[in-house]
């Protein structure tokens, strides 16, 4: 792996899988560049919004997944970057969609570089967005999820009570807006529960009312090297007639490149 842009002359080894030990040079220059900024602003601020991170991967024309799932766009440098960014995460934002497409399961210390993290801390939980509360309570997410990394549902106030009952047996519920969630009392919320420091990984519809709210700090693309044609949608989607508000207001902080991929960092301009 190789920075592009600021140009850098260095290359980086690419490191496969998660391991115990000293930190690889690679995952430690990885973790300098992508180091959120969230701690330039005071205690105060943080404490009303925390910093949030988008973290996608698309192929070459646009498209978010392949034959239904992100996994075909994906290769060990990407694998790389993903656990990185949750190892630098407090907490992990998902759509339920995509919680249900990619069959989500709580994070795990054996996924993640623990030595980025602090001593003792828990594997960041799994947030799940869902308005109707469409999940199984059965579900790995669920039932899998360690006491001090327990799921988190975000819902809202109407949704079915049955469905609440059977889902705070297995989850805590964080109720944000009556009808529809409203993502601004989400994050609000989580930012109450210490939550500084969100990973967002979709799917598409999360990130468009999260960027449409203006919510999103910093914007990580994986741009695979795949031509996928077909339906795929793209990364971000809004429903018609709703406008982004941060998607002119980017710039680009770095790239870097790896066996024909790109790594491309978006912050918002505060």
């Amino acid at each position: 792996m190789r920075q592009i842009f600021p140009v850098q002359g260095a290359d980086l080894q690419v490191v496969p899988t998660v391991m115990a030990g000293p930190l690889p040079p690679a995952v430690a220059e990885l973790a300098r560049l992508y180091r959120n900024e969230a701690a330039r602003r005071p205690a105060e601020s943080r404490a009303r919004q925390p910093w949030l991170r988008a973290n996608m991967v698309a192929s070459m024309d646009g498209a978010v997944s392949l034959g239904g799932r992100s996994g075909g766009l994906s290769g060990p440098a990407d694998r790389m970057m993903f656990s990185m960014l949750r190892s630098l995460a407090d907490l992990i934002l998902v759509g339920a969609g995509t919680a249900r497409a990619e069959r989500y399961r709580p994070a795990r210390v054996a996924g993640l570089w623990t030595q980025l993290r602090p001593p003792g801390a828990p594997p960041p939980p799994i947030a799940v967005v869902t308005a109707s509360l469409n999940l199984d309570p059965e579900a790995p997410l669920l039932t899998g999820a360690a006491d001090d990394a327990r799921t988190i549902i975000i819902t809202v106030a109407d949704a079915p009570a049955d469905r609440k009952a059977a889902l705070a047996r297995r989850a805590r519920l964080i109720e944000a807006g009556q009808q529809q969630v409203d993502v601004t009392v989400a994050i609000t919320e989580l930012a109450r529960l210490g939550y500084q420091q969100i990973l967002c990984e979709g799917g598409p519809a999360l990130l468009g009312q999260l960027a449409g709210a203006d919510l999103v700090d910093d914007y990580c693309l994986t741009t695979s090297p795949v031509l996928a044609a077909g339906r795929a949608g793209r990364i971000v989607t809004s429903p018609a007639g709703t406008a982004v508000a941060a998607a002119a207001q980017l710039s680009l902080a770095h790239v870097l490149t790896d066996e024909s991929f790109l790594f491309s960092r978006y912050l918002r301009k505060h």
